[in-house]
């Protein structure tokens, strides 16, 4: 039987939309290669940060003494961490099991090949559909050095899949993902270097951010290198060795491992049969507002989209307005604020302009920023320093966007989102309750800072 949708690609891209699609009345059909999940619930977002828990709770054991806890001979199984973050992605895999099952979805398991409009191959069989919905994702990309197909050296991929703790790690990539395990590695008491080619870590985020993460991560004892290039990677008798120049000296790191996270590279190998030319750019699929190809009746979403923000929430709400403009209905996601999230410690959130970005488009704008130790549930928490800063339009008043480092920043960040994807202003966020004590206060001191009537905030 002929099917109105056939998704290939089972992440948070894949099977959000095979699922609203289902519900929308549409028989659809999805191809998955690997586990269900994708990237982000099998080698991404979720395994992560199920270590991280393990790790901050650790650290946090470490540091008991000062709440009046005490903790003798404290210390870390990682193959117990490693084994219960295998059960965190088993559980959630379950779950989209459960939820395409439920929804009536039909799940095919191989590797899908597109042979034109409306047929795809998955092995010998073919299978045939009104639309075409690509949702393959990226894989982590690999730069041109020698010695990173050494074994020890491994991406984020491999590095999860793994299972073991090194006590050595050098990590080639000052992101998000870098900076991530960076802050999982140093909490469990490694040795961790980062190596980042730009002047900063987390080049693409808000510079007092990252000079605040670069500030921490130095006084856990992690070794930052920036505007550093990494010539080569090396085998020696205790271990491997990373050669890299800064400031035109050569120097060289020893590991008992090597992660590369230089970014990632779209999924499109193999996706299309002979003759079908989807204008691939790098890899990646270029598409229109519509999320349609160049090729009429295949539609593209989630990271293998050029020019997509590569992140799981951004290709499940791509996913929702897809399948119902493909449905006839008016898409109901709005992609106009995007929340970015890093979960080292403290968390990092974003949303919006940055107030460097809003001065390079022409934006008049009015910045204010709350420090969190001022905030009482920061202080009872014993929090690190953080702050929240937002970016307003200096003549209306509009949250165009804000930039958090605090505790629970990622959770926080929601309500910034709401405020910049309805043009909400700083008098109307500060208008509202938020329950005491909180994290959430500082974004009432935050806003209010930048109405000039701040009750708490100590750096005026």
């Amino acid at each position: 039987m002929k099917s109105v949708l056939i998704v290939i690609g089972g992440g948070p891209g894949g099977y959000v939309a095979a699922i609203r699609a289902a519900q929308l009345g549409l028989r659809t059909v999805l191809v998955e290669r690997a586990a269900l999940g994708g990237a982000c619930l099998n080698r991404g977002c979720i395994p992560t940060k199920t270590l991280l828990h393990s790790a901050s709770l650790y650290r946090q054991v470490l540091h008991s003494a000062a709440f009046g806890v005490t903790a003798s001979d404290a210390g870390f199984d990682y193959a117990v961490m490693d084994e219960r973050r295998r059960q965190v992605v088993e559980q959630l895999r379950r779950g989209v099991e459960g939820l395409l099952k439920g929804n009536g979805v039909e799940v095919i398991h191989g590797s899908a090949v597109i042979q034109g409009p409306g047929r795809v191959r998955v092995g010998e069989a073919i299978y045939e559909s009104e639309h075409i919905l690509v949702a393959v994702g990226a894989r982590p990309a690999l730069p041109p050095i020698p010695g990173l197909d050494l074994p020890g050296v491994v991406t984020s991929d491999g590095l999860l899949g793994e299972g073991m703790y090194h006590p050595r790690l050098t990590i080639i990539g000052g992101g998000v993902i870098g900076m991530e395990f960076a802050s999982l590695y140093s909490a469990l008491g490694a040795q961790v270097t980062v190596l980042e080619a730009m002047d900063r870590v987390l080049p693409t985020m808000d510079k007092e951010i990252a000079q605040n993460l670069s500030m921490l991560m130095k006084r856990r004892g992690v070794k930052l290198c920036t505007g550093a290039r990494v010539e080569q990677v090396m085998r020696t008798g205790e271990g491997l060795r990373c050669a890299y120049t800064s400031k035109e000296k050569a120097e060289t790191v020893a590991a008992d491992a090597v992660l590369v996270s230089t970014g990632r590279t779209p999924n499109t190998e193999g996706l299309c049969g002979p003759g079908l030319d989807l204008g691939l750019d790098r890899g990646a699929i270029p598409v229109n507002e519509r999320f349609e190809t160049c090729v009429k009746g295949i539609y593209a979403i989630g990271d293998v989209v050029a020019g997509s923000i590569q992140l799981a929430h951004v290709a499940s709400a791509q996913a929702i307005n897809a399948v119902s403009m493909i449905a006839g209905k008016e898409p109901p996601m709005k992609l106009n604020a995007i929340p970015a999230c890093v979960y080292t410690e403290p968390e990092i959130a974003s949303v919006g302009l940055t107030e460097a970005q809003a001065k390079e488009a022409g934006i008049p704008t009015k910045g204010s920023k709350y420090l969190m130790n001022g905030n009482g549930r920061s202080i009872i928490a014993g929090a690190e320093r953080g702050f929240i800063k937002v970016v307003s339009h200096a003549e209306t008043g509009t949250v165009l966007g804000a930039q958090l480092m605090c505790e629970r920043a990622t959770d926080l960040v929601g309500e910034f989102t709401l405020a910049v994807a309805e043009g909400k202003t700083l008098e109307e966020l500060a208008a509202l309750v938020r329950p005491h004590p909180t994290f959430a206060e500082g974004i009432s001191e935050a806003v209010e800072s930048g109405l000039g009537l701040a009750i708490h905030q100590l750096n005026r």
